[in-house]
């Protein structure tokens, strides 16, 4: 049985209770939260930080606006390339706006290639990389735009063989359908990441054992340097397509998703046809760029 004591209780230490941390202001985020890519959240109310003025009213949308607001965040930097937005829900709060016509804008910007969107624990919406310019204006393989652009570009060779030139193909090189042709077709990558599927075709009777040589660098250059000739000038036509499954597997997108189709006819200096290429660019990743003048020498 427990004995009770009889004498007098020992004081009990007293703990003083923890300060608790002050709340951060109403609107005003206490610090950058981390999100699973380790990039913060880029969050509207910040101090000084207003909601863009919604106009309602005919001829405008608001989800357009909304759209417009935040491509323009985008572009002018206040909003970099792995920054997470909001939930739907507090960013449609802070605009004013309902969730749907928040969607609604914020699918127009994915289709755009400005930002991705992902589910899952660690999903949300994010700020895009920014695209890839390709200036058509001059004449220059892939791996030297990227260069340009302080990029490392990669080639993943897929097939690489003989075959007969097809009519098309005959056509663009001035050659005799059935004469013999290297195909290439090779994936193309920008510091590692899958931007465009090249599939190009060269006359084998300028080229002569072409498939001896490696094929994951420039075929221009390995032009130049084994052959002594390099294409001066092209001609090239643009069209919008959608990814086929092969496509989409290859550039890791989905099926459905849009490509630029760029059809090209590459000449020597000579005007010799050296190649007749059909290039896919990711239409998320790319942007294509043509400078303009009155007259041809001027640019």
């Amino acid at each position: 049985m427990a004995v009770e004591p009889t004498g007098p209780v020992p004081p009990q230490p007293t703990q003083s209770p923890q300060p608790q941390p002050a709340p951060p202001a109403q609107g005003v985020m206490s610090g950058p939260p981390q999100t699973g890519r380790g990039s913060p959240i880029w969050h509207p109310r910040l101090p000084g930080r207003k909601p863009p003025k919604i106009i309602r009213g005919p001829g405008v949308t608001v989800h357009g606006q909304i759209e417009d607001w935040l491509a323009d965040e985008i572009a002018a930097g206040r909003l970099a390339p792995g920054d997470r937005l909001p939930t739907e829900q507090d960013l449609a709060a802070w605009l004013g706006v309902s969730r749907m016509t928040l969607r609604h804008a914020l699918a127009e910007l994915a289709q755009r290639g400005l930002v991705t969107r992902t589910v899952g624990r660690s999903g949300g919406t994010f700020v895009a990389a920014p695209k890839l310019e390709q200036d058509f204006t001059i004449l220059a393989g892939f791996s030297e735009q990227l260069r340009r652009h302080g990029l490392v570009a990669g080639a993943r060779v897929l097939a690489a063989t003989e075959i007969p030139a097809s009519q098309a193909a005959s056509a663009a090189l001035e050659i005799s359908a059935g004469d013999p042709v290297y195909e290439v077709k090779r994936l193309r990558l920008a510091d590692g990441q899958p931007i465009l599927l090249e599939h190009s075709l060269f006359p084998a009777r300028h080229c002569p054992g072409l498939l001896d040589y490696r094929l994951d660098g420039s075929l221009y250059e390995l032009l130049e340097e084994k052959y002594g000739q390099r294409p001066h000038r092209a001609r090239e036509s643009l069209e919008p397509v959608a990814a086929g499954v092969r496509e989409a597997e290859a550039l890791q997108i989905a099926e459905g998703a849009p490509l630029m189709l760029v059809e090209r006819t590459a000449y020597a200096r000579s005007g010799v046809p050296l190649e007749f290429a059909r290039d896919l660019f990711r239409g998320d990743r790319t942007r294509v760029v043509v400078w303009t003048s009155e007259l041809a020498g001027e640019l």
